[in-house]
């Protein structure tokens, strides 16, 4: 069938196209892109989740794209980063951060998290309208990972303007230009912590390379802007879509109003809902396998999305209407198995403490503007809105 991810329709609501498929078939085939490529689409959970740890497939692009010229100019930075590995290379790759962003690590950040929150939170209009998606959703995060990672404050509007440009979906050269300025701005930062060291995650990667510890010049460039790209722009949509789904949802935000302490508990569903990854990085199939009962040859592009997977009847009941007392612990928002996102427990802790204080602060927030009037990225791997106008009173 036709490409069904490259209509302004999908990018404002992907749901009843994903319903649409899986009910055809939970595995699918699919073309995608402008030539028209064959590649299976994952929509059903069970298959979803199989796929995440099935071992035939693989997220080395390299080796994909090896006799495959895309024809495409991707800084080997951004297209050869840790997500695009397999083990033994990511599990090395993997260990080498994964304490940065361990449940304690995090605990030790909240106060900062808090702060910043708090501060973003004070300059929102009292009695007014704000976007909470330029106010709050995107610099909370976007602070965050660069306070850990030592990025100068005057910088972070320009990488955060490089890191949305590398997700536009059908703009290849915008893509691929914001790809050579984030990695040439991220070697010219690793170069000037190295004159004068502090002691951001950034500092520690350099130390590490430098004492010769498994990870080489360029693996150190693309480990720093992996981190920095991912470390704020999934956790953006998380709260953008979480805001959103509470506001279009009285009884839900009442109760939360009402019982705050339920929030914590309450982010897996808000994740479950409304993915702030509708498609999950590159997967392809390193031989012929078979899932659910669908059989895909080797070398072909596997599509698994965590978006349609969360809303799969089969394994969530009424999944189209958030639950608050639904256990979503199991949702593949973060994805699942050796890839699953190492920084989960920050997108969480920034989630709540965003949520939380807004609610308290706003008892009147709502929005302002029609649901249909909302516009949303146009990007097949991330759900995430352009903009949440609401008013504050």
């Amino acid at each position: 069938m036709s490409d069904p991810m490259s209509c302004p329709e999908f990018f404002q609501n992907p749901y009843p196209f994903y319903d649409e498929l899986r009910s055809a078939a939970p595995v699918k085939q699919v073309t995608t892109g402008s030539g028209g490529r064959p590649s299976y689409l994952v929509t059903g959970y069970a298959e979803a989740k199989a796929a995440f740890t099935d071992p035939g497939l693989s997220k080395d692009t390299t080796r994909f794209f090896a006799d495959r010229p895309s024809g495409r100019n991707l800084h080997p930075a951004v297209a050869h980063t840790m997500l695009a590995t397999d083990p033994p290379e990511h599990t090395r790759l993997r260990r080498l951060v994964t304490k940065a962003f361990t449940t304690g690590a995090v605990t030790r950040l909240r106060p900062y998290i808090r702060h910043t929150a708090d501060h973003l939170l004070d300059s929102l209009p009292k009695d007014g309208k704000a976007d909470l998606v330029a106010g709050l959703a995107v610099p909370l995060p976007v602070t965050v990972i660069c306070q850990l990672l030592g990025v100068p404050e005057a910088d972070r509007a320009q990488v955060r303007t490089w890191s949305n440009d590398l997700f536009a979906a059908g703009q290849p050269q915008r893509i691929d230009e914001a790809s050579h300025a984030v990695a040439g701005y991220m070697t010219d930062l690793i170069e000037a912590k190295r004159r004068s060291p502090d002691d951001s995650l950034l500092h520690h990667l350099i130390a590490v390379r430098d004492e010769g510890e498994k990870l080489s010049e360029d693996e150190l460039v693309s480990l720093a802007v992996l981190l920095l790209v991912a470390g704020h722009e999934t956790t953006t949509n998380f709260i953008g879509n979480a805001i959103l789904a509470l506001l279009q949802h009285p009884g839900l935000l009442d109760r939360v109003r009402t019982e705050p302490r339920e929030l914590s508990s309450l982010l897996d569903e808000l994740l479950r809902y409304d993915s702030p990854v509708g498609i999950a990085t590159f997967h392809y199939s390193a031989q012929a396998i078979t899932l659910g009962e669908t059989e895909i040859p080797a070398g072909v592009p596997v599509l698994i999305s965590p978006g349609a997977a969360n809303r799969d009847p089969a394994h969530y009941p009424t999944p189209d209407r958030p639950d608050a007392d639904r256990d979503a612990r199991g949702h593949l928002a973060f994805g699942h198995g050796i890839h699953r996102c190492l920084g989960a427990p920050l997108a969480l802790a920034e989630a709540e403490i965003a949520l939380g204080g807004l609610l308290a602060r706003f008892p009147g927030l709502r929005l302002a503007v029609t649901p249909e009037e909302l516009r949303w990225r146009r990007t097949r791997l991330m759900r995430g809105l352009e903009s949440l106008p609401v008013l504050t009173r």
